[in-house]
């Protein structure tokens, strides 16, 4: 899972899963592979069991090899999204050390605009 996984073994067989793969019976590994999914690697290793004899009155012992888990099943688990870097500020140029505004002259009587603290030309209510 998910589906679209590709299943690669060991011994050089390929598949996009869901799907089965003949393999020979020797240990292998199955490795399924998908974008934005974290890989994941499942052994698979051969078992004999004994074969039961449907005839009782012939009396031998017979093994199968099999392979261990059968069916092969992997759960991919999604990739962390790439952590966000946070960048430095930049770096603000030095404060010059300015030098003082010179002064402002001082209204005068004799300006043409009136006081502005003194009196409005509007009525006061």
């Amino acid at each position: 899972m998910p589906a679209g996984a590709e299943a690669r073994t060991s011994t050089g067989g390929s598949c996009r899963t869901p799907c089965s793969l003949s393999v020979p019976a020797e240990p292998l590994t199955v490795t399924y592979t998908l974008d934005k999914y974290q890989p994941q690697t499942v052994s698979v290793q051969p078992t004999k069991k004994l074969a039961s004899n449907p005839q009782t009155d012939i009396q031998f012992e017979t093994y199968v090899t099999d392979l261990e888990p059968n069916p092969v099943f992997a759960q991919l688990e999604p990739t962390a999204p790439p952590k966000r870097s946070r960048r430095a500020p930049p770096k603000r140029p030095a404060k010059r050390a300015e030098a003082p505004a010179a002064a402002e002259p001082a209204v005068t009587a004799t300006s043409p605009f009136p006081d502005p603290v003194g009196a409005s030309p509007f009525p006061s209510r």
